[in-house]
């Protein structure tokens, strides 16, 4: 298996990767030893092939060369809960808007992205009309409930 018309196992251009690594936590080696680390390139392009082809993580091909499934899925949870996505997502706005490549012609946008503020005039209740003499469509004061 390969990544299909790419550089050796590179799902990203080491220059995209450049603008990446400052984002990444600096993770120090255990003084116990053990396995080697991969690299944090292989990990992310580990971590954007599976994404991408929409595979389980422990269906990694190992041949890649890109970390075991587990090690990328690991690396994604700890660079979510250090930041990592959000401030790369504000890194490349930036970029896009230095470079008059930010378009919001076609933008749109809701309370999934955008928070709602707290504390904001409620309506006043409706007022009520009385009791109604109608038949209720779904059920009636006569008829007995059946169970």
């Amino acid at each position: 298996m390969t990544l299909q018309g790419r550089n050796k196992n590179k799902e990203i251009s080491a220059a995209l990767f450049k603008k990446i690594a400052p984002l990444l936590p600096v993770v120090v080696a255990s003084a116990k030893g053990g396995r080697p680390r991969v690299s944090d390139e292989m990990a992310l392009n580990g971590i954007l092939f599976v994404l991408r082809t929409g595979i389980l993580w422990e269906e990694l091909p190992q041949e890649l060369g890109l970390g075991s499934g587990m090690t990328c899925w690991r690396r994604l949870r700890d660079w979510q809960a250090a930041g990592v996505w959000h401030r790369l997502h504000l890194l490349l706005l930036d970029e896009l808007r230095g470079a008059g490549k930010l378009d919001f012609s076609r933008a749109s946008m809701d309370a999934a992205s955008v928070a709602s503020p707290r504390g904001a005039d409620t309506p006043a209740p409706t007022r009520r009309t009385g009791a109604s003499s109608a038949a209720s469509a779904t059920s009636s004061r006569t008829a007995k409930a059946s169970r």
